[in-house]
């Protein structure tokens, strides 16, 4: 069974640019994303990180820390950032994990079965599903999973949209529409009737008996 939304995010130790991390403490009581690559020095993979780089101070204004995965070692991820911080034209102020012996993405679920894996010369395509996306919580909870192939760069401007409305809905009674962005209204669940969420929330824009829009407070 793969990993699912509201399971909670294997816990790991593992050697990183930025030495040993544990995972869950590494979290602490912020939100995170994580990020996983096949290989590194690998085109797409390397403007990918380069985007997570150039938005720091948006995943810090958001309580999110941010950590890549990559199937080859410390060494090879240090001088990697390098190259990445060139395209970026900003530092890599993230860590990477150290993920040669798959444990990372074993865990995680991104790899296909056992004996697609050769034991030697192992290349870019034989760990191509390692390309996902998973925001996590605080309560070290999987919110939310994105997958990509090889040839799909991600949309970092989804993913920062995303972790905004996985924030906004967070153990609150709302839901956000097709493509909501942070300022516009929400969706009241189902579970609040309409007299408590007028009460709660202000006036209401009833579209539909099932589909009520209300401001998010502040």
């Amino acid at each position: 069974m793969g990993l699912r939304i509201n399971d909670i995010a294997p816990d790991f130790t593992a050697d990183s640019t930025e030495g040993t991390i544990r995972f869950h403490d590494w979290i602490g009581d912020s939100y995170a994303i994580v990020f996983s690559h096949p290989r590194d020095f690998t085109p797409v993979c390397t403007t990918e990180f380069g985007a997570v780089a150039q938005l720091a101070a948006e995943f810090e204004k958001r309580n999110t820390k941010v950590i890549g995965v990559s199937v080859d070692s410390v060494e090879d991820h240090t001088k990697w950032k390098r190259d990445i911080e060139a395209v970026a034209g900003s530092p890599a102020n993230f860590p990477i994990i150290d993920d040669t012996s798959l444990t990372v993405a074993k865990a995680y679920d991104m790899l296909p079965a056992e004996y697609y894996l050769p034991a030697e010369g192992r290349t870019p395509a034989n760990t191509a599903t390692v390309r996902t996306v998973y925001i996590i919580g605080p309560d070290k909870k999987v919110r939310l999973t994105m997958t990509y192939p090889m040839s799909v760069g991600r949309n970092f401007a989804e993913i920062l949209r995303a972790l905004d409305a996985v924030q906004a809905t967070d153990g609150v009674p709302f839901a956000t529409p097709a493509n909501w962005v942070p300022g516009q209204d929400v969706i009241v669940a189902l579970s609040v009737p309409t007299d408590e969420a007028t009460a709660r929330f202000g006036e209401l824009d009833i579209k539909l008996p099932y589909l009520r829009f209300a401001k998010r407070p502040a």
